[in-house]
């Protein structure tokens, strides 16, 4: 079954072309556009997508607004760009999934769409590096100890998920399958109440789980 996205942009081109770039794939189908964000809600909300890719800037309900009132309906993914900061931080406590720079090649947007369709986070090192410096003011200065829900194993996946390594990565590091570094996540996410790897990333630094300066 195709994976169903709908567009949320306030430039006709931009849409025009994520469209022909998503519709060439085989298992992705474009089924709604919205060019505002109160438009977005609308229609995610009848339309029950897998994916919504959000720009941020549009009339009425901007788009971090409008993926607020989404996220228990579909994965959002912000297009976003790296000199509003802000932004991003805003997106993540709205429950975003992922960030899509605007200039991001065309495997880019396919690859976006289907990481987070299928529960993962699209968490770049770059992201993950200014999240890290975002709370590295607030975060304490001593790792605490694991949280009470987790296992020593969970919390050394966890540890490497803040790090913002991949599956495969932690699967290297910590000697395990990528298959159990997936339950291992998924149990994580579980546990502590989280939406997913990205949310993982900024519980593990606000509670000090890992701190700054220790990569």
């Amino acid at each position: 079954m195709a994976l169903r996205v709908v567009l949320a942009d306030d430039h006709d081109l931009v849409r025009v072309g994520f469209r022909v770039i998503l519709g060439a794939e085989d298992d992705i189908e474009v089924v709604g556009e919205a060019g505002d964000g109160r438009t977005a809600v609308d229609l995610v909300t009848e339309l029950r997508p897998d994916v919504v890719l959000m720009d941020v800037q549009m009339p009425g309900i901007d788009g971090l607004e409008a993926t607020r009132r989404v996220v228990d309906v579909a994965k959002v993914v912000i297009l976003t760009t790296f000199d509003r900061e802000d932004y991003l931080f805003e997106a993540l406590q709205a429950g975003a999934s992922g960030f899509l720079l605007k200039n991001a090649s065309p495997e880019d947007l396919v690859d976006a769409v289907r990481i987070v369709a299928r529960g993962d986070a699209l968490l770049s090192p770059e992201v993950t590096r200014r999240v890290i410096a975002r709370f590295s003011g607030n975060a304490p200065t001593v790792p605490l100890a694991r949280p009470p829900q987790l296992t020593d194993r969970e919390c050394e996946v966890l540890i490497q998920l803040a790090r913002g390594a991949s599956n495969a990565e932690i699967a290297k590091e910590l000697f395990l399958g990528e298959t159990t570094v997936k339950t291992h996540v998924s149990r994580i996410l579980t546990k502590l109440g989280l939406r997913d790897r990205t949310h993982a990333v900024v519980y593990a630094y606000e509670n000090g789980i890992v701190a700054p300066g220790r990569l």
